[in-house]
């Protein structure tokens, strides 16, 4: 029989979750058909999903190439060591366009694109050491980055953080296995 995967915290749905995730929840299972485990987790502090919700709809408006972003989500899915994060980033990368070989740089925090790679080398220190070399700002503005597109990517950077560690914290499983453990206790 295969392996239970369980997360720490519950994960939610609309029959579970606390009256103040309800709407949010009820908008993401229509709109994606299944609703992701880290939602479901998340849902848990209504505030908390909110706010997060609120936070990467604005982000998904800003000027940041959505390539990018998704580079920014596999690099901190890697850092963690999120499996949740690593698939969805994966998945959603390949869809934005990015190839095999470019998946694997941005896990490594590097791209074959220049500007691209600039941005990564940028916010690298950041999550790593808790620091930031003054040089990676004057390379990644060389490789033509504005500073709202440099903001947007710290922020980000902090965005993808937070979803990992939630993840990481709450030994949140990858989508879809929860569904196949209900399917196997139904049987």
């Amino acid at each position: 029989m295969p392996k239970t995967e369980m997360s720490r915290f519950p994960i939610h749905d609309d029959l579970t979750a606390p009256e103040g995730s309800l709407p949010i929840l009820k908008g993401a299972s229509s709109a994606a058909g299944q609703l992701p485990n880290f939602l479901g987790v998340l849902a848990g502090a209504p505030a908390a999903l909110r706010a997060y919700v609120r936070y990467r709809a604005e982000l998904r408006n800003g000027n940041l190439p959505r390539h990018s972003a998704e580079r920014i989500g596999l690099a901190v899915a890697e850092h963690y060591g999120s499996k949740p994060g690593l698939q969805l980033h994966t998945r959603t990368s390949r869809q934005a366009g990015l190839g095999i070989d470019e998946v694997a740089r941005a896990k490594r925090w590097d791209s074959g694109d220049h500007r691209e790679a600039a941005l990564l080398r940028y916010l690298r220190p950041l999550l790593t050491e808790g620091r930031f070399p003054q040089h990676l700002h004057e390379e990644a503005r060389e490789a033509g980055w504005t500073e709202e597109q440099l903001l947007e990517a710290i922020a980000v950077l902090s965005m993808e953080s937070f979803t990992a560690m939630v993840n990481v914290a709450g030994d949140v499983p990858v989508d879809g296995s929860v569904e196949e453990t209900r399917v196997l206790r139904a049987a």
